[in-house]
């Protein structure tokens, strides 16, 4: 690499790691400010707030890593452009392709730590982060509630739940069904369905059974029954973070037993799996969009550059919600959802590109 490479290298590594010393420390003391009065009222060990958050700078780093990103390189190139830097190396001969490639050196540099920090590091951060939350800030922890949960309890029984309180231990509408060769072998329906903690069974109100004979259906009824399951409350109730919790190889064993578990919950695995790729990738977006926008020398200067980064970095951050929410909540494929954004910005990155060069 020439001296200009290591140059702009440097300026890249330099102010991206800058602006997340700076950005940090007071998205703690924003936190702190916050959460001060309930981490005092409820004497929290100082072991546990440190702990915390040495957790809360990995995930705030790590959430906020495109817009740092985004924003680093825009505040240094609009610096080069000033300085009319910019002006001198592309008048040395220097294409613009060859003068974007210490950026692709510094995104792809950023792009494997940010892989990296997604796959190991993050998941144990994000388990921290969200166990201390739950555990010492929010005022009910124990209220769990979940709607709609199908599950496969067994290689032939399937049970559904309309909605269970993991705070009562009791669900409604409760279905199971038992197959064979693809075939019905019998049905069991309840009003209700409750968890008994001191014998680990269920309490089945309103029951009711039918089996499938070839002769005709058995039926039998009563008004409350127990029984032992192969599940437990917490199967019904997931944890909704638990799939930021875990590493790529406990994320993908994760979500291969929740689908053939027929989990409703199974798009925001997914979604978060997804963007661990997606993330990463958006380093080489964002990077050719801020140099596309600030190499040039404006007459409002770098006011002018970082407002419209911030606008750019902020539609970017809206549509990655607006889609991985859309995925979660519908039949929109997650794949196509987490790509989106990228999709639309590599689009918008060509064309910025293209008259970047005139």
């Amino acid at each position: 690499m020439k001296i200009i490479d290591w140059y702009i290298l440097k300026r890249y590594l330099a102010t991206f790691f800058v602006m997340l010393l700076m950005f940090i420390p007071i998205g703690i003391v924003i936190d702190v400010s916050e959460k001060i009065n309930k981490i005092l009222a409820k004497n929290v060990p100082f072991k546990e707030v440190a702990l915390y958050y040495g957790n809360f700078t990995i995930y705030f780093a790590n959430l906020l890593f495109p817009i740092f990103l985004f924003l680093s390189v825009i505040w240094f190139t609009s610096k080069l452009a000033n300085n009319t830097e910019i002006i001198a190396i592309l008048g040395s001969g220097i294409s613009f392709e060859r003068f974007l490639r210490p950026y692709i050196v510094g995104a792809t540099f950023i792009s494997i730590l940010a892989l990296l920090m997604g796959f190991f590091f993050v998941p144990k951060a994000s388990k921290g982060f969200n166990d201390f939350r739950y555990q010492y800030l929010k005022n009910n922890p124990e209220i769990r509630q979940s709607t709609d949960v199908y599950k496969q309890i067994s290689d032939n029984e399937y049970i559904y739940v309309s909605s269970f309180s993991y705070q009562n231990k009791t669900g409604y509408n409760f279905n199971l069904e038992s197959f064979k060769d693809n075939k019905l072998v019998y049905k069991v329906t309840a009003g209700s369905i409750k968890w008994n903690e001191k014998d680990s069974t269920y309490t089945l109100t309103g029951y009711n059974k039918r089996t499938i004979g070839i002769d005709g259906d058995k039926l039998e009824a009563a008004p409350s029954k127990n029984f032992k399951f192969n599940f437990k409350p917490d199967d019904l109730t997931p944890t909704i973070y638990a799939a930021e919790t875990m590493t790529l190889g406990e994320l993908n064993r994760f979500i291969e037993k929740e689908q053939s578990r027929g989990s409703g919950n199974i798009n925001a695995y997914l979604v978060v799996k997804y963007k661990k790729y997606s993330i990463p990738t958006s380093a080489f977006i964002l990077t050719i969009i801020a140099v596309a926008v600030s190499s040039m020398k404006r007459r409002g200067g770098m006011g002018v550059n970082l407002a419209l980064g911030i606008v750019l970095a902020f539609v970017y951050i809206f549509f990655d919600k607006v889609f991985g929410t859309m995925a979660e909540k519908s039949a929109f494929s997650p794949l196509i959802a987490v790509w989106i954004p990228n999709i639309t910005f590599g689009l918008l990155a060509i064309y910025l590109l293209r008259n970047a060069r005139r």
